[in-house]
């Protein structure tokens, strides 16, 4: 796995992203050499300020100073501005390049993915890591390559001033390798800690926003506040160690530095050689160099924090890109078709556990029909219907439409034949009319979505709002009522006009008055489709086609409401129970 992966490949992967923007990161690069170099000429410069300037008073000299610092300093603003722009360029195109990758990469993943993952720690991932990856390879890369060069500059500077202080100076060199390569290694480790608590934290923010009513009915504030400072805490006390490491390293550094250069110019003072003797400007140059050589050190520790940070942040980035996606083996394309459903001794169990959710199903719908699923919570009513647009898998068995094995069609094709009204509405935060012509039916006429809207009962709430079809409903619709939200969502299945329906539980949590314009609706929307419902309450199904009993995985019973009742078994038991429920209810 990528936890064992070495930093080296994980940047080199990482530099991959950086590649189609080479002709800025050249520039970038070439901007960050030149800014270092004339840094590192000012200090050579101080070699003919000091003797020509100030020891021997060159007229000439002096005149051409200020134009020649003048000269300088503006070549020097224009490196700086190529060296921080075009490296910014790369950086936020790569964002935008792992971002777009990460986000088309989690629309095609199972739902078994999602079922493992929370919301917080996905967005943790595509909001907070990938900008640190991006970090890692651009603005690290930018202070690197200036460090870098700055040292080797400042180092040609110090060999042509004395070459034998210099190699006494490199011998720090080793030592501060070793520094750079442990500090690294305990920041890598530490940053990957802080991102997953990051991404906790970023999950117990959004369960608390989204459920912020149960939290303040329930009295949870205290319990999720509990939660948070846990987390937060532990983020925390995680980012102070990998300052800690940063700070000491950095200390450390300063501190080799500090006896090298001290020990240096001991030796020049004391020294009477030729070997050792410099002049005023060679002796300041000398020690200025030495003396500046510092920063660029130090920042090698700094930016090794900010890489090490990258290289957690690419491995969290890249397990998600390398997570399987939904497989979509298969070649026949699914049109045409009549409707008819057929289960062949179906098994299924989900990833995560041992035992089977579905044991040997099998049934048959003919083309139009409507078959209903009841049984109590737990059963497997919606892992059934959940197989049919293949959003898992079987076990074992077959599932075929119009007597073709799903497993065998594309998955394209297969959902475009799929319409599904849930219990659970998802509206995105648009206008009704784009909620209504969603996805693929984003090119359909107006007409035909008040045709829908109409159908599904939908206009008569419509037309009483400030921009009727072009009103913003909110997050999930949180400007409408339930029933409104239900009928939207009919009025997308019924604009699809797809053969075959799966509604789940789709009047369960209404009152009377929205769940007599939902079966209204509903009657319209089955007619002339194979459909699928998943019920509790027995009274919207009993003129169902054929009832089917679920029980711990399997189907019990199969009749039509009225045979049902006369065997007197699961399905007389599920009737009987509720209807005490109703008499209790009404009493």
């Amino acid at each position: 796995m990528l936890e064992n992966t070495s930093g080296f490949k994980i940047y080199c992967r990482l530099l991959k992203y950086v590649l189609p923007y080479w002709w800025a990161f050249a520039l970038g690069v070439l901007g960050s050499i030149a800014f270092s170099g004339i840094d590192a000429y000012f200090i050579n410069f101080m070699k003919p300020l000091m003797n020509k300037g100030l020891v021997a008073r060159d007229l000439q000299f002096l005149k051409s100073l200020p134009f020649t610092i003048m000269f300088l300093l503006m070549l020097r603003g224009i490196a700086s501005f190529v060296s921080r722009y075009f490296m910014s360029l790369v950086g936020r195109d790569v964002v935008q390049t792992l971002r777009n990758a990460m986000f088309n990469h989690l629309l095609q993943l199972p739902a078994a993915y999602y079922d493992l993952t929370t919301t917080g720690q996905l967005l943790s991932k595509i909001i907070y890591n990938v900008d640190q990856v991006a970090e890692a390879c651009t603005n690290a890369i930018t202070v690197t390559v200036r460090s870098f060069a700055y040292i080797i500059f400042l180092l040609l500077v110090m060999l042509f001033t004395n070459w034998r202080l210099t190699l006494f100076y490199l011998v720090a060199t080793p030592i501060v390798a070793i520094v750079i390569h442990y500090a690294g290694r305990r920041m890598r480790r530490l940053s990957g800690k802080v991102q997953n608590y990051l991404g906790n934290v970023s999950h117990i923010s959004e369960e608390a926003i989204e459920g912020y009513q149960t939290v303040k009915i329930f009295g949870g504030q205290s319990y999720e506040q509990q939660k948070f400072y846990a987390y937060n805490r532990h983020n925390r006390d995680q980012a102070m160690k990998i300052i800690f490491t940063e700070s000491l390293s950095t200390m450390l550094i300063l501190f080799i530095g500090a006896f090298v250069l001290s020990f240096s110019i001991y030796l020049i003072t004391l020294s009477k050689t030729t070997a050792l003797h410099l002049n005023a400007g060679n002796f300041v140059a000398m020690v200025t160099a030495m003396l500046a050589i510092f920063k660029p050190m130090r920042n090698f520790t700094e930016v090794n924090n900010v890489i090490q940070k990258g290289l957690a942040g690419a491995q969290s980035v890249f397990a998600l890109l390398d997570k399987p996606v939904e497989k979509d083996s298969g070649t026949e394309i699914l049109q045409d078709i009549k409707g008819e459903v057929e289960y062949h001794q179906v098994d299924f169990k989900y990833q995560t556990q041992t035992t089977h959710t579905l044991h040997n199903i099998n049934f048959k719908i003919t083309p139009g029909k409507t078959v209903a699923l009841v049984g109590r919570s737990g059963g497997g009513k919606t892992t059934l219907v959940n197989l049919l647009p293949r959003f898992y898998d079987i076990s074992a068995g077959e599932i075929r439409i119009d007597g073709k094995n799903i497993a065998n069609v594309t998955l394209q094709s297969l959902r475009e034949n799929i319409a599904i009204v849930s219990q659970h509405v998802t509206l995105f935060n648009d206008t009704i009319a784009h909620n209504i012509a969603y996805g693929s039916l984003e090119t359909v006429s107006r007409s035909n979505i008040k045709t829908a809207a109409t159908a599904a009962n939908a206009m008569e709430f419509i037309v009483k709002l400030p921009q009727g079809l072009d009103t913003l409903i909110g997050e999930n619709g949180v400007l409408l009522s339930g029933g409104q939200r239900q009928r939207l969502a009919i009025a997308r299945a019924i604009l699809k006009n797809a053969p075959i329906l799966i509604l789940d539980e789709a009047t369960s949590a209404l009152d009377t008055e929205s769940e007599r314009y939902i079966q209204q609706a509903m009657r319209k929307l089955v007619r002339g489709r194979t459909t699928l419902v998943i019920a509790h309450r027995l009274s919207t199904v009993e003129d169902a086609d054929e009832i089917m009993v679920m029980a711990q995985g399997k189907i019990v019973e199969v009749g039509t409401h009225h045979e049902l009742l006369a065997k007197k078994g699961a399905y007389t038991d599920l009737y009987n129970s509720q209807f005490k429920v109703y008499e209790n209810t009404a009493s």
